[in-house]
């Protein structure tokens, strides 16, 4: 998904050469994937050009990460507090970060008023 939301539309050849050398999946592995993410309606197939099926994103990077997010916090019941103990824990949250959500929630909170 990262190359189709970087780049535009690609055909899967294009796709597979984003990945590095070394760890490059093979093609079929990424052309499973890609009729896989077609099946699921996250890209489609926009043009062919010779034998290459050319595709393009339907969801957004931000709307792919929040059902991402949303599926994950499904596993805590729904609730982010859990997660949040954890990223504090593990010192992958910093105060700034948290300094920066606050500000964010306080920004939501100031534009629901609005309404």
């Amino acid at each position: 998904m990262e190359a189709l939301w970087d780049r535009g539309p690609i055909c899967i050849r294009d796709i597979q050469e984003t990945f590095p050398a070394k760890k490059r999946p093979i093609y079929s592995t990424i052309q499973t994937t890609v009729y896989r993410l077609e099946a699921k309606k996250a890209i489609r197939r926009v043009r062919k050009i010779g034998n290459a099926h050319i595709f393009e994103a339907l969801i957004s990077r931000d709307a792919a990460r929040g059902r991402l997010i949303d599926d994950f916090l499904s596993l805590f019941g729904g609730r982010a507090q859990p997660v949040m103990n954890h990223l504090v824990e593990s010192g992958k949250l910093t105060l700034d970060e948290v300094r920066e959500a606050e500000q964010f929630l306080s920004d939501l909170s100031r534009k629901e008023r609005q309404k």
